[in-house]
């Protein structure tokens, strides 16, 4: 066989195929969502990283003034500094500022009159002084001579440089900086009880033949439909000022510390459940017969074989928890009290004191411990897999009536532990007024009547996720697509990546405050989007893009890789290929996809808390909202509606996904 016909060159290497138009479409797909991630995610983080970089100050020597005389003859110009230094009339710590910052150029001129007949001048000492005349821009050194009315409307702009000064309060602040360990304490404590927690329950029901499996396992997902807001009301009127059960904590308030332990325990718990399960369900038989066989006590077997095996699984899971804790945002908010965190500090610096840089100091400072979490949960997971064997045989648990008894005892009370907490929200929503008229009535679903946004934050909040899983899905799995099924061009294939996997170590606030210094800049050509539905779509496919991205990822590699070389046999474009064959076995993927985007956009609190306009307030929010103005059995209603529809949301995707399989799925039992 000659060399051509194998495909090399005479030189004896191989020759690189070119890129037909179906290589160039896939690419250019990549790069177009690639783009899109770069826009949505990195470009937005960046600006944020130099917000925190910048600290904001008047240059008062970086201004000068002239004055006119009855005569119209102009004085000797006289900067603002020296003015400032005779007068007095602007403190130090007014000159400290933000980059929004003003300062009235008539702060230097007492006895300045809008009415008299005197004239002024304004210029900058260099070209980087700014100032404002109304709402128009200036700078430089060319005077600007401006009649007294006119002359009122002059602001001048402080002046910016980049360090750490922003840093260096911030650690200096003891109140700032309790914070960071405050939110380590909680997120430590909470990963350590919520992964026990949810490791026994996992091992009850991979290890035991209880009864009434598949509804323990209904009940332990159920807090994944409630936003992390709904368990700190729950236990409000739990263990509040008014509570039910407030004496059992004998003294001991809620509020703080306590409450949020408690509320991070239930959110996270089916999150640490699902991993550990299926760390559990992947244990080789072998193991327990070889152990069996050495005549090994349980427990014996209990440490050297089943918690080994699920190590990575429980590490996982822990990286997980204590992530979703330390970023979370509004469990504190609600009962947190007194007792600071990082999360709610964003919120107090941009929404309480309008310090965005200061809210991006603390932004980055959380997105530290997220990024290097995610960096060894990945780390983690890839050592999971080289553990699967084609040889391993599924363990199959013996009766054992004793033990199965007492799993059936453990994950009732767990379970009562859920159901509690939503079914207090839910009556705590029904009652007219707690605790002295306990009475029920729907006036709590009035939400009209409600500070918060009314019945028109909750049907925005269904068009975020309508909206959400829609393009968010055709997104993640087109991405998905073209990262795996696209040949060669390995390095952009990896950027993408990179990009794809970045959003899982973004926290929600993070990203919410970085879209404020992307977005709302008027120089910005996709300023247009801000305080519109369509930011907060972007925002939360954005916060969610990588679970879906490994979940279509998962089901893009089961697919044989011959499909494309007989596809392209045939003269087949890529297109017809995808239609065909791919989106038909890869249904089940996009249904969950779809069904994740939108479950989290119902229930999304924190990378939206930003970024929401009169006209699109969600109901997530108006549970923030309400809870802050007073409204507590409100907000649990608002909260119980989000629980009832993404119910809903799920049987329906139960029901679509049993009739759409039905018919694409059939091959598969064959």
């Amino acid at each position: 066989m000659t060399a051509a016909a194998e495909g090399l060159a005479p030189s004896g290497r191989m020759l690189r195929r070119g890129l037909d138009k179906d290589d160039l479409i896939k690419r250019g797909l990549m790069v177009v969502i690639a783009l899109y991630l770069v826009l949505s995610l990195a470009a937005p983080l960046y600006v944020m990283l130099s917000k925190s970089l910048s600290t904001y100050s008047f240059d008062l020597t970086a201004f000068e003034f002239q004055v006119s005389d009855p005569q119209g003859n102009f004085g000797e110009p006289v900067s603002a500094a020296a003015l400032n230094e005779k007068l007095s009339a602007v403190s130090p710590e007014k000159l400290a500022t933000n980059a929004d910052g003003r300062l009235p150029a008539t702060s230097f001129f007492p006895e300045f009159s809008f009415r008299s007949p005197v004239k002024y001048r304004v210029r900058g000492t260099d070209e980087n002084a700014s100032y404002l005349i109304g709402t128009a821009p200036h700078a430089g050194t060319e005077w600007q001579e401006l009649d007294s009315n006119t002359f009122r409307r002059v602001m001048l702009r402080p002046s910016r440089t980049i360090g750490f000064e922003n840093y260096v309060t911030y650690f200096s602040t003891p109140a700032l900086f309790r914070s960071i360990q405050n939110s380590f304490f909680i997120a430590i404590v909470s990963t350590i009880v919520t992964v026990a927690i949810a490791f026994g329950f996992a091992y009850a029901l991979n290890r035991s033949k209880m009864r009434f499996k598949s509804a323990f396992r209904l009940i332990a997902m159920a807090p994944i439909l409630v936003p992390s807001l709904l368990p700190g009301i729950a236990l409000i009127y739990l263990f509040g000022n008014q509570g039910l059960l407030r004496d059992l904590l004998l003294g001991v308030s809620i509020y703080g510390p306590l409450g949020i332990v408690i509320g991070s325990v239930f959110f996270t718990f089916p999150h640490a459940l699902i991993i550990i399960s299926t760390a559990l369900a992947i244990s080789d038989q072998r193991h327990y017969e070889a152990a069996a066989s050495l005549r090994a006590s349980k427990w014996r077997t209990f440490r050297v074989v089943t918690v080994p095996g699920a190590r990575y699984g429980l590490i996982s899971a822990a990286f997980v928890v204590f992530t979703l804790v330390i970023t979370d945002f509004g469990l504190p908010k609600v009962i947190g009290g007194q007792f600071n965190v990082l999360a709610v500090d964003i919120y107090k610096q941009v929404i309480g004191q309008q310090n965005f840089e200061m809210g991006a100091v603390v932004s980055v400072i959380l997105l530290i411990p997220a990024l290097a979490a995610f960096v060894v949960d990945r780390m983690v997971q890839r050592k999971q897999v080289a553990l699967l064997s084609a040889r391993s045989v599924p363990y199959e648990p013996r009766p054992n009536r004793r033990f199965d008894l007492m799993c059936l005892a453990y994950c009732s009370l767990v379970a009562i532990f859920i159901l509690g907490i939503v079914g207090i929200c839910q009556y705590a929503a029904l009652v007219k007024f707690w605790p002295y008229d306990l009475s029920l009535s729907l006036r709590n679903f009035a939400f009209n009547r409600m500070d918060g946004g009314g019945w028109s934050s909750y049907y925005n909040s269904i068009k975020l996720a309508a909206l959400t899983a829609f393009f968010g899905t055709i997104i993640v799995f087109i991405g998905a697509y073209m990262v795996e099924k696209t040949d060669d061009f390995r390095l952009g294939r990896s950027a993408f990546q990179f990009l794809a996997m970045l959003p899982m170590a973004v926290p929600g606030m993070v990203l919410g405050l970085a879209y404020i210094f992307f977005f709302n800049n008027p120089a910005n050509p996709l300023h247009a989007i801000y305080g519109t539905m369509a930011i907060l779509v972007v925002c939360t496919v954005t916060h969610f893009y990588t679970v879906g991205h490994l979940t279509a990822l998962t089901a893009l590699k089961q697919i044989d890789r011959e499909f494309e070389p007989v596809a392209a046999s045939l003269k087949q474009p890529f297109h017809r290929l995808f239609t065909k064959v791919t989106v038909p076995v890869c249904l089940p993927a996009i249904l969950d996809i779809s069904i994740y985007l939108f479950v989290n956009a119902m229930t999304t609190v924190s990378a939206v808390v930003f970024l929401y306009s009169p006209d699109t307030n969600l109901a997530a929010v108006a549970v923030l909202n309400m809870d802050d103005a007073g409204d507590i059995a409100p907000a649990a209603a608002m909260g119980m509606m989000i629980f009832y529809t993404n119910a809903l949301a799920r049987i329906l995707h139960m029901a679509l996904s049993r009739g759409l399989l039905n018919r694409t799925q059939s091959w598969r039992a064959r």
